[in-house]
């Protein structure tokens, strides 16, 4: 009988110690789940300025008349003393819808460089466009070689030689 009272007195402590364990046991806490900061609001880049509109000259054409376009319809580099020389400069734009502000210039030269006649207009071009400059001499032009020096903004972008006989 000793031992069934040691046994119930053991199963009796390991009873005990399992509740005092248990008892002990630490309470779980629930996990506080912290939220990423939220992020910064992106300021939205800035669109990139608007690029202003360019002039070019296309082409520079010489001739003896010109049609109601402004072009050239009779070409030539050969020229009469009396004749009226025609200078078309076709000109664009890198935006065909706006208007662009430029000087464009016509500076007519003898073969030693004397200076005949310097022609400059401002212009608001607009797309493709013609615009025309002349040169005659009721007298007549004396016979030589000659050059035009067609400018855009001051800056001499074509040159075209020709010769009066």
């Amino acid at each position: 009988m000793m031992i069934r009272n040691r046994m119930h007195y053991a199963l009796a402590a390991a009873l005990v110690a399992s509740l005092a364990l248990a008892g002990c046991k630490k309470k779980e806490e629930p996990v506080a789940v912290t939220p990423p900061p939220a992020a910064e609001p992106v300021a939205p880049t800035p669109a990139p300025a608007p690029v202003a509109a360019t002039a070019a000259v296309a082409s520079v054409d010489l001739g003896s008349a010109v049609g109601a376009d402004k072009k050239v319809t009779a070409p030539a580099t050969t020229f009469k003393p009396k004749d009226t020389i025609y200078v078309a400069i076709s000109t664009t734009t890198s935006d065909p819808a706006a208007t662009v502000p430029a000087k464009l210039g016509a500076k007519w030269t003898f073969q030693d460089g004397q200076t005949v006649k310097d022609d400059s207009a401002d212009a608001q071009l607009m797309g493709p466009g013609v615009t025309n400059f002349s040169i005659n001499s009721p007298k007549g032009f004396p016979t030589g070689k000659y050059k035009v020096d067609v400018s855009l903004d001051g800056a001499v972008v074509q040159s075209k030689e020709f010769e009066v006989k």
